[in-house]
């Protein structure tokens, strides 16, 4: 699979909350970040996306009296699983993990500081319309297709290849790059999606420059 310059890797959300000994940390996270290193050097474009919460954001359980971690409620725009409070705006939790060293990115895109609607997405806010501007960004630079790595699997990288092939954009996910939360079958539910959309699913090591 050859890169070319119209290609763009999208690296979402690597940050301390979501790798071990964060507040909702992936298991194994930061073994993410090997193979997104090996893959950055094969790309001319690179954005990183950084998951970035009010405090008390509607999507944190702790911001809704009886409820957990985990749970779900009805929200204005849908069904809204409720988290841990993670990647408040300024803290720790919401940084960079520290091993990940992309600072040859161009853009990093900052997501879910709206209060009242959550944002797993790279491309929109949960309610689906919301637009966070990448695909302009995108298309002003001539980019047509996105490769996609990190955090978390069935989550922010799924939701984000899935609104790519919405908008027009060709979609690869590299499975090896990311990690998975894997909540009440999330991971056979994204995948299926995958399928059904045309996204290609394969390995790091099968991109090459």
């Amino acid at each position: 699979m050859k890169i070319t310059r119209n290609d763009a890797l999208l690296v979402i959300d690597v940050q301390n909350d979501f790798c071990p000994g964060g507040a909702l940390a992936v298991a194994d996270g930061d073994a993410v970040i090997d193979p997104i290193h090996n893959l950055a050097v094969k790309f001319d474009h690179i954005v990183l996306t950084q998951d970035w919460h009010t405090p008390a954001h509607s999507s944190f359980a702790s911001a809704h009296a009886g409820k957990k971690p985990f749970e779900q409620i009805e929200m204005s725009y849908g069904m809204q699983t409720l988290w841990p409070d993670h990647c408040v705006q300024g803290s720790k939790g919401a940084e960079f993990h520290p091993a990940l060293g992309l600072t040859r990115a161009e853009l990093i895109l900052r997501k879910g500081f709206r209060r009242e609607i959550d944002s797993y997405s790279a491309f929109f806010e949960n309610d689906r319309t919301t637009a966070t501007g990448l695909a302009g960004y995108l298309r002003e630079r001539g980019l047509t297709r996105v490769f996609l790595a990190g955090l978390a699997y069935d989550f922010c990288v799924g939701y984000s290849a899935l609104d790519a092939r919405r908008l027009g954009f060709d979609a690869t996910v590299l499975h090896d790059a990311c990690r998975a939360i894997g909540l009440d079958g999330s991971v056979e539910k994204m995948e299926a999606e995958f399928a059904r959309t045309g996204i290609v699913l394969t390995e790091s090591t099968a991109v090459f420059g």
